[in-house]
Parts: structure tokens; C-alpha cells; sequence
């Protein structure tokens, strides 16, 4: 296995390089996937071959802004290499802003749903996200920490870089992003004919890969990071997007509740937001945890009161995942606070603020899909 811990070369033949076909297999694929989507939810014929040409260019432009705009020191005395993408530097949370741009007008002109198209597109984008990460083992990029444990020094656990005129080991955090992203994958097809609802599917989409892509992110050394140098970019925006998400189905869950439901949920949220913002932060978590995992426990505990309310049947259910996830991390935080900062109490966090998103939104989604209370029509007079 040691011998595949580096690639024999970044060159599939001749100048050819293997970070490209990878890519452009990803694309296929993702695109094979859609097509079949398409039937299923009886959109015109061509939809994803006429999408796939407003998607690619822009997809491929917002990854290499998303990059250079973090990274311009790079480019800055060489800005003609911002065009040599067959190189690196493309990065996937850019080609899904640019891809959504895209999609927003595309799907402005030939009237058709964006929440449709983009529930079509989600579990094929995951499955090549699963293969595109391959390309970063032939490139030797996004790679993770450096491997110490000898027991640990073999691929896929690691892979070799060359550093000072060595190879060193280095986590394989390309291979861990790309397991995850097939398991992403396998959920959103398990989930797609469950989800009746035009953008759930993309939802759960944000949330599953935001909470794994917020776990792998934390262990890279090459993470795009904000201009101090204390913020890993791709945390920040998977966090947010496991909060925005869970927002949504609290506000669609929450439209069925009293107005009482909706006070008793905001104080407890305001409540549990105050409490946790005063927990002392571990040194090492990621940029941002405190004001995260603040929100995280005020809108998991806002949001799952206010709905207990008015079905309190499942509030069980809905409320114990959540409450079990959150109690971890509180505990977590308490024990880890003045023992001395590692990636592993860094990591740990993450896992834990990930499982709290996932359980969370999985614990309000029962509510969220059920049917808005009927509008009752003032009596004429």
C-alpha cells in the first residue's frame, strides 16, 4: 500500500493531467445522474443538457474566484495563472455559489423550479464530489496533518508529500472527504423518493456535507483561510449552512404552532443563547465556535419547545437527539477548557457540532414536511 501512497505521476500520459480527467469524469457522472433525475421528475426533455452548459462554465469560474479571492498573494505578481486551473486551485463551495447563480437564471428564463432543478442535480453533485477529490491525491494537495504513529503511516490513512527533500507522512484528508461524500451520496438516494417536498433533498444535501466537510476541514493544511489567518473559510460556510437549513424547517414546522409556542420557543432560544455564548471556549476549536455553537443551542432548543408545543405526541422524538447531542458538547466544552489545545479536541468539537446539526434537522424535519394549517375564510357579512 505504501507504494500508493504517492502518485507515480500528476500525468495520466504525455501533459495530460490526471487532476483534469478526473474532474471531467466527475462532471459525467454528475450529469448521467441528473438525466435519470429528470425522467423521474418528468421535467422537458434536455433540461440537464441545456442546464449542464449554464452550470459547467460557471461552476468552473465561481471554484477559481472562490480560490484566488482567498489566495491572491499567489496571484498577485502572476495574475495569467489565474487561467492554468489544470493545475488546482478550484474550490468546490465557489463552484456551488457559482453553480446556484446559474441555475437561479436558467431557471428564470425557462420558468421552471429552482427547488426542482435543484433537487435533480444535488445527489449526483455529491457522487462527483466523491470522485473529483481524487484528483487532489494526483495534484498531492489537500492533505491533512502530519502522520507520527507509525501504525498510521500507510494508505489510504496517509499519504507521502515531499518536504525538504523527504516524503512525510500526511493524512489522506482528500480520501476521508471522498468516503464521506459517497456516503452523502448514498443517503440522498435513499432520501430522494422520501422528500415530497420541491428542495428538501437539497437541504439535507447542505446539511451532510457541511457537517463532514466542517470535520475533514479542520484536520487540511492547505485550508483557504479569512485575511487574519484565524478563520478556515469552508468552516465558517458549512456551519452556516447547517444553520440556515436548520432555520428553514423550524420556520416551516413553526407555522402550524400559537403564538404562545412561538414566545415560549424565543425565550428558551434567547435563554440557551446566553448560556452557552458564557461557556469558555476551548483554544482550539474552530474560528467562530462559541457564536455557532450558540445559535446551534438556542435555535435547536428554541425551535423544538415551541414545536413540542403543539405536538407533544412526538415531542420525544423530535427533542432527545438534539438534547443528547448538545449535552455532549457542553460537556466537552466544560472538561476540555485549560488542558492543552490539539487537533483532536478540535476535531471532536466539530464531530460534535456536526451530529448535533444532522440530529437536529432530522429531529424538526417530521414537523417541517407536515401540511401548513388550512387558512379559515372570515364568515360573510
Amino acid at each position: 500500500m505504501q507504494a500508493l501512497a504517492m502518485p507515480a505521476s500528476r500525468y495520466i500520459f504525455g501533459t495530460l493531467p490526471w487532476y483534469s480527467v478526473t474532474m471531467v469524469s466527475a462532471i459525467v457522472v454528475a450529469i448521467l445522474l441528473a438525466v435519470r433525475e429528470e425522467k423521474r421528475r418528468g421535467l422537458p426533455k434536455d433540461t440537464v443538457i441545456d442546464l449542464a452548459l449554464w452550470l459547467i462554465p460557471s461552476g468552473i469560474v465561481g471554484a477559481r474566484l472562490y480560490y484566488v479571492a482567498f489566495t491572491w498573494d499567489l496571484f498577485r505578481s502572476r495574475p495569467l495563472a489565474i487561467l492554468e486551473i489544470w493545475k488546482g486551485g478550484l474550490a468546490i463551495y465557489g463552484a456551488i455559489i457559482g453553480g446556484i447563480i446559474a441555475a437561479f437564471v436558467f431557471s428564470r428564463r425557462r420558468k421552471l423550479s429552482l427547488r426542482t432543478l435543484a433537487d435533480m442535480i444535488v445527489p449526483g453533485l455529491a457522487l462527483a464530489q466523491c470522485i473529483g477529490r481524487w484528483g487532489n491525491y494526483f495534484n498531492m494537495e489537500a492533505y491533512g496533518l502530519p502522520i507520527t504513529d507509525p501504525a498510521w503511516q500507510f494508505f489510504p490513512a496517509g499519504v507521502l508529500i515531499p518536504e525538504g527533500g523527504e516524503n512525510v507522512w500526511h493524512m489522506a484528508t482528500f480520501f476521508y472527504e471522498s468516503v464521506w461524500d459517497l456516503g452523502v451520496f448514498a443517503a440522498l438516494q435513499f432520501l430522494r423518493k422520501r422528500c415530497r417536498r420541491p428542495g428538501d433533498l437539497t437541504c439535507w444535501y447542505v446539511v451532510l456535507y457541511g457537517a463532514g466537510r466542517l470535520i475533514v476541514e479542520g484536520l487540511r493544511m492547505d485550508s483557504l483561510m479569512a485575511a487574519d489567518g484565524s478563520a478556515r473559510i469552508s468552516q465558517l460556510v458549512s456551519v452556516a449552512g447547517c444553520l440556515a437549513v436548520f432555520v428553514l424547517l423550524c420556520v416551516y414546522g413553526l407555522r402550524r404552532a400559537s403564538k404562545a409556542a412561538w414566545l415560549a420557543g424565543l425565550g428558551v432560544a434567547l435563554a440557551s443563547s446566553l448560556l452557552t455564548w458564557l461557556l469558555p471556549a476551548p483554544p482550539e476549536a474552530f474560528y467562530g465556535y462559541r457564536l455557532a455553537f450558540a445559535l446551534k443551542a438556542g435555535l435547536t432548543l428554541g425551535g423544538f419547545s415551541a414545536l413540542a408545543v403543539f405536538r407533544p405526541s412526538r415531542r420525544l422524538m423530535a427533542l432527545l437527539p438534539a438534547l443528547v447531542a448538545l449535552g455532549l458538547e457542553i460537556a466537552c466544552v466544560l472538561t476540555w477548557h485549560g488542558y492543552t489545545a490539539s487537533a483532536g479536541i478540535a476535531t471532536a468539537l466539530c464531530a460534535l457540532f456536526s451530529l448535533c446539526a444532522i440530529t437536529a434537522c432530522a429531529g424538526v424535519y417530521p414537523f417541517a414536511v407536515l401540511p401548513a394549517a388550512p387558512v379559515k375564510e372570515a364568515p360573510l357579512t
